[in-house]
Protein backbone atom coordinates (compact mmCIF):
# COMPACT_ATOMS: atom_id res chain seq x y z
CA UNK A 1 0.00 0.00 0.00
CA UNK A 2 2.63 2.12 0.88
CA UNK A 3 4.51 1.63 -2.52
CA UNK A 4 1.17 1.97 -4.44
CA UNK A 5 0.70 5.65 -2.56
CA UNK A 6 4.36 6.73 -3.55
CA UNK A 7 3.59 5.85 -6.92
CA UNK A 8 0.70 7.78 -7.34
CA UNK A 9 1.92 10.42 -5.46
CA UNK A 10 5.97 10.48 -7.88
CA UNK A 11 3.05 10.13 -10.94
CA UNK A 12 0.73 13.36 -9.51
CA UNK A 13 4.16 15.30 -9.35
CA UNK A 14 5.31 14.45 -12.76
CA UNK A 15 2.25 15.61 -14.49
CA UNK A 16 1.75 18.57 -12.44
CA UNK A 17 5.76 19.32 -13.68
CA UNK A 18 4.60 18.54 -17.16
CA UNK A 19 1.42 20.76 -17.07
CA UNK A 20 3.72 23.62 -15.66
CA UNK A 21 5.90 23.64 -18.56
CA UNK A 22 2.73 24.83 -20.90
CA UNK A 23 0.84 27.10 -19.24
CA UNK A 24 1.31 30.60 -20.62
CA UNK A 25 3.80 32.48 -19.07
CA UNK A 26 3.25 36.53 -18.02
CA UNK A 27 5.09 38.88 -20.40
CA UNK A 28 6.57 40.30 -17.36
CA UNK A 29 8.97 37.48 -16.56
CA UNK A 30 10.67 38.97 -19.82
CA UNK A 31 11.94 35.67 -21.88
CA UNK A 32 12.10 37.62 -24.34
CA UNK A 33 14.49 36.15 -27.10
CA UNK A 34 17.08 38.49 -29.16
CA UNK A 35 18.56 37.94 -32.48
CA UNK A 36 21.01 40.62 -34.09
CA UNK A 37 22.91 40.04 -37.44
CA UNK A 38 24.44 43.19 -38.39
CA UNK A 39 26.39 43.89 -42.53
CA UNK A 40 27.88 46.74 -44.36
CA UNK A 41 26.37 46.87 -47.34
CA UNK A 42 28.18 48.99 -50.09
CA UNK A 43 24.86 50.82 -51.05
CA UNK A 44 22.97 54.16 -50.21
CA UNK A 45 20.88 53.68 -47.44
CA UNK A 46 17.92 54.71 -49.15
CA UNK A 47 18.79 51.92 -51.56
CA UNK A 48 19.01 49.31 -48.94
CA UNK A 49 15.82 50.64 -47.20
CA UNK A 50 13.72 50.55 -49.96
CA UNK A 51 14.94 47.01 -50.90
CA UNK A 52 14.23 45.34 -47.57
CA UNK A 53 11.40 47.13 -46.55
CA UNK A 54 9.20 45.78 -50.02
CA UNK A 55 7.88 42.86 -48.78
CA UNK A 56 8.25 41.26 -52.68
CA UNK A 57 12.06 41.36 -52.20
CA UNK A 58 11.58 38.53 -48.64
CA UNK A 59 11.94 35.66 -50.58
CA UNK A 60 15.10 36.32 -52.47
CA UNK A 61 16.93 36.86 -49.72
CA UNK A 62 15.25 35.73 -46.42
CA UNK A 63 15.48 31.61 -46.30
CA UNK A 64 13.10 31.48 -44.09
CA UNK A 65 10.46 33.83 -45.96
CA UNK A 66 8.41 31.40 -48.59
CA UNK A 67 5.80 33.61 -49.97
CA UNK A 68 4.23 37.30 -49.50
CA UNK A 69 0.97 38.29 -49.71
CA UNK A 70 -0.92 41.71 -49.69
CA UNK A 71 1.02 44.76 -49.58
CA UNK A 72 3.88 43.43 -51.11
CA UNK A 73 5.06 45.94 -54.16
CA UNK A 74 6.59 49.26 -52.75
CA UNK A 75 8.00 50.17 -49.36
CA UNK A 76 5.45 49.24 -46.69
CA UNK A 77 4.69 52.24 -44.54
CA UNK A 78 3.20 53.02 -41.06
CA UNK A 79 -0.20 50.81 -40.58
CA UNK A 80 0.43 49.22 -43.91
CA UNK A 81 0.34 44.94 -43.19
CA UNK A 82 1.59 41.65 -45.24
CA UNK A 83 1.05 38.54 -45.13
CA UNK A 84 4.04 36.14 -45.52
CA UNK A 85 4.55 32.24 -45.69
CA UNK A 86 7.62 31.13 -43.43
CA UNK A 87 9.73 27.91 -42.03
CA UNK A 88 11.75 28.85 -39.28
CA UNK A 89 13.76 25.96 -37.68
CA UNK A 90 12.02 23.82 -39.93
CA UNK A 91 8.22 25.11 -38.45
CA UNK A 92 6.24 26.22 -41.38
CA UNK A 93 3.38 29.09 -40.91
CA UNK A 94 1.88 32.19 -41.40
CA UNK A 95 2.36 35.74 -40.07
CA UNK A 96 0.32 38.64 -40.47
CA UNK A 97 3.07 41.55 -40.17
CA UNK A 98 2.30 45.17 -39.45
CA UNK A 99 4.38 48.18 -39.83
CA UNK A 100 4.77 49.70 -36.30
CA UNK A 101 7.86 52.03 -36.83
CA UNK A 102 9.25 54.02 -40.39
CA UNK A 103 12.09 56.41 -40.27
CA UNK A 104 13.21 56.21 -43.82
CA UNK A 105 16.40 55.60 -44.15
CA UNK A 106 17.48 54.70 -40.64
CA UNK A 107 14.35 52.58 -39.37
CA UNK A 108 11.55 50.42 -39.93
CA UNK A 109 9.74 48.29 -37.52
CA UNK A 110 7.04 45.66 -38.29
CA UNK A 111 5.00 43.48 -35.47
CA UNK A 112 3.97 40.32 -35.98
CA UNK A 113 1.02 38.44 -35.17
CA UNK A 114 -0.07 34.53 -35.82
CA UNK A 115 -3.63 33.45 -35.12
CA UNK A 116 -3.88 36.69 -33.30
CA UNK A 117 -1.10 36.38 -31.18
CA UNK A 118 1.94 38.07 -30.65
CA UNK A 119 4.80 36.62 -33.23
CA UNK A 120 7.96 38.70 -32.73
CA UNK A 121 8.66 41.91 -33.40
CA UNK A 122 11.73 42.75 -36.92
CA UNK A 123 13.52 45.82 -36.85
CA UNK A 124 15.83 47.26 -39.28
CA UNK A 125 18.09 49.75 -38.60
CA UNK A 126 20.29 51.65 -41.14
CA UNK A 127 23.35 53.79 -41.00
CA UNK A 128 25.17 55.75 -43.72
CA UNK A 129 28.84 55.12 -43.75
CA UNK A 130 31.27 56.06 -46.43
CA UNK A 131 31.68 52.65 -47.58
CA UNK A 132 27.63 52.75 -47.90
CA UNK A 133 24.89 51.38 -45.01
CA UNK A 134 25.65 50.16 -41.87
CA UNK A 135 22.65 47.35 -41.68
CA UNK A 136 21.53 45.50 -38.35
CA UNK A 137 18.72 43.77 -38.49
CA UNK A 138 16.98 42.75 -34.93
CA UNK A 139 14.42 39.73 -34.62
CA UNK A 140 12.96 39.48 -31.06
CA UNK A 141 10.42 36.92 -29.58
CA UNK A 142 9.16 35.61 -26.28
CA UNK A 143 8.80 32.28 -24.80
CA UNK A 144 5.13 31.98 -24.45
CA UNK A 145 5.88 28.69 -21.92
CA UNK A 146 8.82 27.51 -20.16
CA UNK A 147 8.09 24.25 -22.64
CA UNK A 148 9.19 26.52 -25.42
CA UNK A 149 11.75 28.23 -23.53
CA UNK A 150 13.36 25.89 -22.81
CA UNK A 151 13.46 23.86 -25.97
CA UNK A 152 14.54 27.88 -27.49
CA UNK A 153 17.23 27.62 -25.37
CA UNK A 154 18.57 24.36 -26.42
CA UNK A 155 18.09 24.16 -30.10
CA UNK A 156 15.48 26.96 -31.50
CA UNK A 157 17.87 30.43 -30.92
CA UNK A 158 20.71 28.85 -32.80
CA UNK A 159 18.98 28.33 -35.76
CA UNK A 160 17.25 31.41 -35.96
CA UNK A 161 20.42 33.09 -35.53
CA UNK A 162 21.33 31.16 -38.09
CA UNK A 163 19.28 31.64 -40.60
CA UNK A 164 19.31 35.87 -40.16
CA UNK A 165 22.73 35.24 -40.86
CA UNK A 166 22.44 33.82 -44.41
CA UNK A 167 19.88 36.18 -44.58
CA UNK A 168 22.18 39.20 -44.34
CA UNK A 169 24.34 37.49 -45.87
CA UNK A 170 22.20 37.36 -49.07
CA UNK A 171 20.82 40.55 -48.87
CA UNK A 172 24.47 41.84 -48.81
CA UNK A 173 25.48 39.78 -52.20
CA UNK A 174 21.79 40.56 -54.06
CA UNK A 175 22.60 44.78 -53.01
CA UNK A 176 25.83 44.72 -53.62
CA UNK A 177 25.91 42.62 -57.33
CA UNK A 178 22.92 44.91 -58.62
CA UNK A 179 25.20 48.22 -59.56
CA UNK A 180 28.04 45.65 -60.86
CA UNK A 181 25.02 44.60 -62.77
CA UNK A 182 24.28 47.45 -64.69
CA UNK A 183 27.71 48.75 -64.90
CA UNK A 184 28.73 45.40 -66.47
CA UNK A 185 25.77 46.10 -69.30
CA UNK A 186 27.28 49.13 -70.41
Amino acid sequence: MRNRTRLVTAISALLVAIALLFIPLPQRLGLDTRIVTVASIQRPATAVFDYVTTPAHWPAWHPSSLAVSGSVDHPLNLGEQVTEEFRVAGRRGRVVWTVAEREPPARWTIEGKIDGKPAGTVTYSLTSTAGGTRFERDFTYRAPSLWFALFNWLVLRARIQSESDTAVSRLKGILEAAPQASRAGR
